[in-house]
């Protein structure tokens, strides 16, 4: 079990089952919205239990990404949520998640500021 929540705690998770090794999204969006790359893992819904989603508010937050996923974040203190895919920020986790980071993704959007060079696979898109 794998349990996390959100910076205020008015949202709380847990995750049964090993998770998915993450991937570390450098797109413009996924910049703008954590200030920085953006880790997270997918998880099966199935395997999710969330506890405060009232707390969840579900945005749309541009045509490119309103397909693939649909950001949640905390009402009360923006925190990242789980999103529609069920993609979770690494950093939400409280326990040890006991995976490892896998592939950088949307490297050809990636900030000018860092370099990669952990030697993990990189994706241009």
């Amino acid at each position: 079990m794998h349990m996390g929540s959100c910076s205020c705690g008015a949202v709380t998770f847990e995750v049964t089952g090993d998770l998915p090794p993450p991937d570390a999204c450098h797109c413009r969006q996924c910049r703008k919205q954590s200030g920085h790359y953006f880790a997270s893992t997918d998880v099966p819904r199935s395997s999710l239990t969330i506890h405060g989603a009232d707390a969840i508010t579900w945005f749309r937050s541009s045509e490119r990404y309103a397909a693939a996923s649909a950001p949640g974040v905390v009402r009360h203190c923006s925190g990242p949520g789980p999103q529609d895919r069920i993609g979770i920020a690494m950093g939400a986790f409280d326990t040890p998640t006991r995976t490892r980071l896998a592939i950088h993704i949307f490297v050809a959007d990636k900030g000018d500021y860092y370099d990669i060079c952990d030697g993990l696979p990189q994706n241009q898109h």
